[in-house]
C-alpha cells in the first residue's frame, strides 16, 4: 500500500524549456478534447522515495495519469526515516543478520511489507528484492531535484533506472559517483552536481522534508490534486475519479482499476 515517512514541499519553478514545449503539444488536444479538458485545471503532485517498494510498484500506474488526463505530475522527494518506526538491520550477502537493532515486532512488521509489496511487484512483471540495509536514499532523491530542473523526459528516465536497479540489488544509492552516472545515463547535464549536492541541493533537500511534514505529507506515495492529499497507491481509483473532475459514483479503495 504505502510507506510512512518524513518530508516537505513548494520546491523552485523549473528552469526546463522542456516543460513548456511539452504544455504546447499537449494544451491543444486537451482544449478540443472535452472528456479530458477538466483536468487541464488540476495540479497533481507526487512525492516518492527511491527506497520505498510501495512507491516503486505504483510507479506505472502514476505515470499512466499523465496520460489519461492530461496532467505533467509535479514530482517530488519524501525521504523516508525508516529507522524511527521500523528500527535498522544489516544483512551480509548470504542473508545472515550482522546488525539489529529491531525488535521481534519490528521485523515481522518488515517482513509483512515486502511480502506484501511482492505481491504486486509480481503482478507486474517487476523484479522486488529486499534491501540488505536500511538506506540514506537523500543523495538519490537529491539526484531527483537535479533532473526535474532539466526537464520531463530525463527524470522520467532517471526515475526509472534508478528504482529498477536499486530493487534489483544493483545500485548503491548512497554513493554520490554511482548517482551522477545515473543523471549522465539519463541524458542529465552533471557539471556542478556534486557541488549541488554537498551545498544548495542538500539543503533544498532537507528544508523540503521539514515542509512536507509540517504540511501533513508523512509517507509515499502521496498523491496531491488541487490540495487535497491521498497516500498509498490503493487511493489511485480516486485519483483519477477526482483527476478526471469527480463524475461518476466515488471508487472505493481497489487495485484492480488501475492495472495496464
Amino acid at each position: 500500500m504505502a510507506d510512512w515517512i518524513h518530508a516537505k514541499p513548494q520546491l523552485k519553478k523549473r528552469r526546463s524549456i522542456q516543460k513548456f514545449d511539452r504544455k504546447a503539444y499537449v494544451v491543444l488536444p486537451l482544449l478540443v478534447d472535452q472528456n479530458l479538458g477538466v483536468a487541464l485545471q488540476k495540479s497533481l503532485k507526487v512525492y516518492i522515495d527511491y527506497k520505498s517498494p510501495y512507491a516503486f510498484i505504483a510507479k506505472d500506474p502514476t505515470y499512466q495519469l499523465e496520460i489519461d488526463f492530461g496532467v505533467e505530475i509535479d514530482w517530488y522527494p519524501l525521504t523516508l526515516n525508516i529507522g524511527s518506526y521500523l528500527g535498522t538491520a544489516k544483512k551480509d550477502d548470504t542473508g545472515r543478520v550482522v546488525e539489529n537493532n529491531r525488535s521481534p515486532r519490528q521485523w515481522l512488521a518488515v517482513k509483512y511489507a515486502y511480502k506484501d509489496a511482492r505481491r504486486y511487484a509480481e503482478i507486474r512483471g517487476l523484479t522486488l528484492k529486499g534491501t540488505q540495509k536500511v538506506w540514506d536514499s537523500s543523495v538519490a532523491a537529491i539526484g531527483l531535484l537535479w533532473a526535474k530542473n532539466q526537464g520531463h523526459d530525463i527524470l522520467k528516465h532517471y526515475t526509472d533506472i534508478t528504482y529498477e536497479r536499486f530493487w534489483r540489488r544493483e545500485l548503491d544509492i548512497e554513493d554520490p559517483d554511482v548517482i551522477v552516472a545515473q543523471l549522465r545515463e539519463a541524458e542529465c547535464e552533471v557539471d556542478g552536481f556534486v557541488e549541488f549536492l554537498h551545498g544548495e541541493g542538500r539543503q533544498l533537500h532537507d528544508e523540503l522534508q521539514e515542509k512536507i511534514l509540517d504540511a501533513g505529507y508523512f509517507g509515499v506515495p502521496t498523491y496531491v490534486v488541487d490540495g487535497e492529499s491521498y497516500f498509498g497507491r490503493q487511493h489511485l481509483p480516486r485519483v483519477r475519479w477526482h483527476l478526471g473532475g469527480r463524475k461518476g459514483p466515488i471508487p472505493d479503495i481497489a487495485y484492480d482499476s488501475v492495472m495496464r
